[in-house]
């Protein structure tokens, strides 16, 4: 997928798995700002100045990644919601509660150290009746600021037909990471998982 590439090579670096504030001006005081710029470097480069996890940017830079689903343990989604007191109709709260549930998935991502690429909100209106909004990113996102863009147009997608008694958020299509793979550095800010299906 030559778009995803592309993507990747735009993106600010700390934007990439396992790149926390501590690996970030690391990489910004070597003149790694972009993907590209970490595309650019050599795999002996990057090993030199990174160790074992030099050889995972090198490969991750270039869309490339070899992790495996463990079948005993795979999940399926991870979701949170909330439902309230009394009945939102502002959208302005609606968005205001939306962040607080999505800090919430971004928690339990974190916990369960997986990422997923597809976002459905959960609406139930003042009528009990229930709505799903769903989109599939290209590729695999574990942050609040990342699910809350997807979120955002999901809400917006179409005009509430009624006063709000529960939102959700869920995240699906997990990675589900094999545990004995070597990770990065485990600085604790992970923004973006590229993890990518070939």
């Amino acid at each position: 997928p030559e778009e995803v590439v592309a993507f990747l090579e735009k993106l600010d670096v700390k934007k990439f798995y396992g790149v926390g504030k501590v690996t970030k001006e690391k990489m910004y005081l070597l003149g790694i700002y972009t993907g590209k710029d970490l595309k650019s470097k050599s795999r002996e480069f990057l090993e030199e100045h990174f160790g074992k996890s030099g050889s995972y940017y090198y490969k991750v830079s270039r869309g490339i990644h070899n992790s495996r689903v463990s079948p005993d343990h795979t999940r399926k989604s991870l979701a949170a919601e909330r439902t309230f007191n009394e009945n939102i109709a502002s959208e302005l709260f609606m968005m205001e509660r939306l962040e607080e549930i999505a800090k919430e998935v971004e928690k339990r991502l974190l916990k369960s150290k997986v990422a997923g690429k597809t976002i459905t909100l959960k609406i139930k209106y003042s009528d009990f009746t229930l709505q799903t909004r769903s989109k599939t990113l290209p590729l695999y996102v574990s942050s609040k600021a990342l699910i809350m863009e997807t979120v955002k147009d999901l809400l917006f997608q179409e005009k509430m037909k009624d006063s709000v008694r529960l939102l959700g958020i869920s995240i699906s299509n997990l990675n589900n990471e094999d545990k004995k793979e070597v990770k990065p550095p485990p600085d604790k800010t992970i923004d973006v998982q590229l993890k990518l299906d070939f």
